[in-house]
């Protein structure tokens, strides 16, 4: 299961037939305490780059965005629920929304976890 990265620190991961979407540790390392989190409604459809959820900690609002186009299939509610969550286990339960895409394709456009280390400065 690989994990690729976008410029805006977002990550996805394949499930299947569906694409997994959060936010990378560093996000939620430089956001710092999260508090709100909103997310699309599932059925919903994206295009890549679009602002798709958004988060809030008590430094700043940032806006998420697709990282690759297609339907919303499943969003999790927890960290609806427990904003924390995304500071606990950015890249594992506290993932955003399941995806399915409409350009498979568009995910190799995305960095490797080697090349998000470097352009992040981890």
């Amino acid at each position: 299961m690989t994990v690729k990265y976008t410029e805006d620190h977002e990550w996805v991961k394949t499930e299947g037939d569906a694409y997994v979407i959060g936010i990378s540790a560093h996000a939620a390392e430089q956001l710092g305490d999260v508090v709100f989190v909103e997310l699309p409604e599932v059925g919903k459809t994206f295009a890549k780059g679009e602002e798709m959820a958004v988060v809030e900690s008590v430094k700043a609002a940032s806006d998420v965005y697709a990282p690759i186009s297609g339907d919303i299939v499943e969003v999790n509610s927890a960290i609806v629920d427990e904003p924390a969550k995304v500071n606990e286990d950015p890249q594992g339960a506290a993932w955003f929304v399941k995806i399915k895409p409409s350009n498979p394709a568009e995910i190799d456009a995305l960095m490797d976890e080697g090349a998000y280390k470097d352009f992040a400065g981890n």
